[in-house]
């Protein structure tokens, strides 16, 4: 069972899917980053500085002065700012991925290329090549030489 274990880390795919979720997690941060720190604020910009982040509906009827404080209070709410926060990293997120995926075929691609256009070994004389020298080596007298 141990050498089972041992053989499934050691194939490829599980190392690269390992990879490929610690990138992502970093990867993760870097997008919300990107979206509460330079999109959100472009937006606010040009929206006369809505604030999406704190964008919620309360939905028993009461005044909050921000989500946080609703959600501590228990209140029931739409949290509509994070939802569309939320759509934004996915779009990134998506985007890159997009991007990353293509690049990667791209190289794959270029990889098989040259290993189809690698130049062609010579393998020597032919199985039918051999086999009439052995025919003639095996007249040895001349018989070859003779006409007939």
């Amino acid at each position: 069972m141990i050498n089972e274990f041992k053989d499934f880390i050691a194939k490829g795919n599980v190392m690269d899917m390992a990879v490929g979720i610690i990138v992502g997690a970093a990867f993760t941060a870097i997008v919300n980053s990107l979206v509460g720190d330079i999109i959100n604020p472009v937006i606010a910009l040009f929206t006369g500085g809505i604030d999406f982040s704190g964008w919620f509906y309360v939905l028993d009827g009461g005044e909050y002065a921000s989500l946080a404080a609703a959600q501590e209070a228990g209140a029931s709410v739409f949290a509509v700012g994070s939802f569309l926060m939320a759509v934004i990293n996915f779009l990134i997120v998506a985007s890159a991925v997009f991007v990353l995926v293509k690049m990667v075929n791209r190289i794959k691609a270029e990889a098989w290329k040259d290993d189809e256009v690698a130049p062609e070994v010579p393998t020597g004389p032919s199985e039918k090549d051999l086999l009439m020298e052995i025919r003639d080596a095996l007249r040895g007298d001349g018989a070859a030489s003779r006409p007939g």
